[in-house]
């Protein structure tokens, strides 16, 4: 099945996209226009980053002493990703978007993650661009938004630091005001940042004619300490190169150096850096420090920052589900036309019997259903989480606060759950092809490659277990938790009335009183450390119970949808929602055995256990 029918499968016959046009917002589109922009899109990834996969993984990065070299594929995907104006998809047509549906984005953006992952299309300058349209001045919106959402600047997020990681209160950029007129610049409070920051991706290049870095750095106080903790953090715009306020390049480099490129297991036709904020390498009038401009208030930096984290965890999942697909697709390629091994039959084996396809062995099979399973579940809750976006952005009043407050609750799932399931399917289809698999003659090794950073960028699986049981369904009051089981609720009603899938509600009503279970008795004591300790088996948990509700919910959308699909197609879709009740549903039982127990088992080894 492509990518393309499942996506029109996904937006028209489930989530009912279609009736978005009905919004003033979007009103001058129609499904004509969507498939117009999916057609594109689709071209591009064909011609511009599928044939060019293999090459940027084994072409990486590298730095010739003046500027970091990337293959003229990839200058030329870049260039062709913005000429189509995905860069500013969902923006403002004053602001030269083209004001399409998030949901319609993110769906075009797939091709070109299936394509080629490690290309990269405008995740980061759009994100970037984004959080400046909504925390940025005027100015600031006009001079580095505007030139990203055109693809003439791309744009990164500096958050991580060698010596803290993921920690991001211990961050020790510093930024001092720029003189006595730094208020006074046209562009925004103007400062000096000093420090160092890690995984920086497309941290430096060659693309475009700049990059804008938004950097996390603390203002010291009065004393000239800097603030502990992440109260004290402030967002800054850094250019690459120094811009005047109309835009243009002033011909002065700011002081931002590169110090080296990481060498990753995947990803590698992405740059990846460590960047040097004002070590003196490239002063600017004379004095080291580089250039920085304030975004929103001081000591907001990091609520200013989550607009773009939120944002991009999204796009990560996204990006882990296709990775996955791809994988799939490959395996299933090979599964048809590889023969090996012969038919049981009441007798056993007859060796004289002509060779069967690996893909009529059950075994084969099992992988394939699992990596269905996995990754078009996973693209639907994607898309389910974008169709929530776009209700929080046009809805009426009350529909826009539960689909923030939903999201709130789905983002480290919409994250987290893909990485690690689609991985999985990853590697089911390195299986699939055997010892085949484990070479670089197939794409596969590659795919899982690419795909086992995304546990890791955007806040690790770890970060996202203690956001999601540490904060978000414990937010409002646990209110989020509550709008959630109230859709769980209701697709579960709807499917006890369908014979075929009344079981499957049954299993999903119990799955899901085992979370709210989980939950309270994981928090019964009132002491994080008990509760949070097992936070990662409580995300695999509400993550498998969220698909399982995704995957019932798209069920009830096939019992429509027969006249207007094939057989095999919504065949293809109950059996995938079929496995995941009957294989990997029943597994959260197990997890949250231990949460709800408070199990401190890992918690309470000590080191020297180990």
């Amino acid at each position: 099945m492509s990518l393309r029918s499942t996506l029109d499968f996904l937006l028209y016959q489930w989530l009912d996209a279609e009736s978005l046009n009905q919004r003033s917002r979007f009103a001058d589109h129609s499904r004509e226009t969507f498939s117009a922009v999916f057609e594109t899109c689709e071209r591009i990834a064909r011609e511009k980053y599928a044939p060019f996969n293999r090459a940027v993984d084994t072409q990486e990065p590298h730095f010739d002493g003046e500027k970091v070299i990337l293959p003229q594929a990839t200058h030329d995907a870049q260039k062709a990703y913005a000429a189509s104006g995905m860069l500013s998809a969902a923006q403002d047509y004053e602001f030269g978007g083209m004001q399409l549906p998030y949901t319609v984005e993110a769906a075009a953006n797939a091709f070109f993650a299936m394509a080629s992952v490690s290309i990269g299309s405008g995740l980061l300058t759009t994100g970037n661009a984004n959080l400046l349209m909504v925390h940025g001045t005027p100015m600031q919106k006009d001079v580095f938004a505007a030139n990203e959402f055109s693809g003439r600047f791309s744009g990164t997020m500096c958050l991580s630091e060698p010596q803290a990681g993921s920690s991001l209160s211990d961050i020790t950029t510093r930024a001092l005001p720029d003189g006595a007129d730094s208020e006074s610049d046209p562009l925004g409070p103007r400062f000096r940042l000093k420090g160092n920051k890690m995984w920086i991706s497309a941290g430096e290049h060659e693309l475009t004619d700049n990059i804008i870095h938004l950097v996390l750095a603390k203002i010291p106080g009065p004393d000239g300490k800097l603030i502990p903790g992440t109260r004290g953090i402030s967002l800054f715009i850094v250019p690459k190169k120094m811009v005047d306020s109309a835009g243009q390049l002033t011909g002065v480099r700011n002081d931002v150096a590169l110090a080296g490129l990481n060498h990753k297991l995947g990803w590698r036709g992405t740059t990846n850096t460590l960047l040097n904020f004002g070590e003196g390498k490239y002063p600017v009038d004379g004095q080291a420090g580089a250039v920085g401009y304030l975004v929103g208030k001081p000591h907001q930096g990091l609520r200013c920052m989550f607009h773009m984290m939120n944002e991009a965890r999204i796009a990560i999942g996204m990006a882990a589900t296709m990775l996955g697909m791809a994988g799939y697709q490959a395996s299933l390629d090979y599964a048809k036309n590889r023969p090996q091994g012969r038919p049981l039959t009441g007798a056993g084996k007859d060796a004289a019997a002509p060779q069967s396809r690996i893909i009529e062995h059950a075994d084969v099979k099992r992988m394939l259903l699992a990596q269905k399973a996995y990754c078009e579940g996973a693209l639907a809750l994607e898309l389910y989480c974008a169709r929530l976006v776009d209700e929080q952005h046009t809805g009426e009043v009350n529909a826009a606060d539960e689909a923030r407050l939903l999201l709130e609750v789905l983002t480290p799932i919409a994250k987290s759950w893909p990485s690690e399931w689609c991985l999985e399917a990853n590697s089911l289809a390195i299986q699939v092809l055997g010892g085949y698999g484990y070479t670089r003659d197939f794409p596969v090794e590659q795919y899982w490659r690419d795909n086992r950073l995304n546990m890791i960028h955007e806040g690790t699986h770890g970060i996202q277990a203690l956001d999601l049981l540490g904060r978000k369904v414990l937010m409002e009051g646990g209110r989020g938790l509550s709008l959630l089981g109230a859709r769980i609720n209701d697709t579960a009603v709807r499917a006890q009335a369908v014979p075929e899938l009344a079981e499957h509600a049954r299993a999903l009503d119990s799955a899901w009183r085992q979370v709210v279970s989980a939950t309270e008795s994981a928090w019964s004591t009132g002491q994080p450390r008990e509760a949070l300790a097992n936070a990662v088996p409580y995300m695999q948990a509400f993550g498998h119970t969220v698909l399982a509700w995704i995957w019932l919910d798209v069920g009830l959308a096939v019992q429509l949808s027969n006249a207007t699909e094939s057989i095999a197609k919504n065949l293809g879709r109950t059996s995938a929602m079929r496995y995941f009740y009957n294989y990997e549903l029943p597994k959260t039982g197990a997890w949250l055995q231990v949460v709800s127990s408070r199990d401190l088992t890992c918690a309470d080894l000590p080191e020297d256990g180990f």
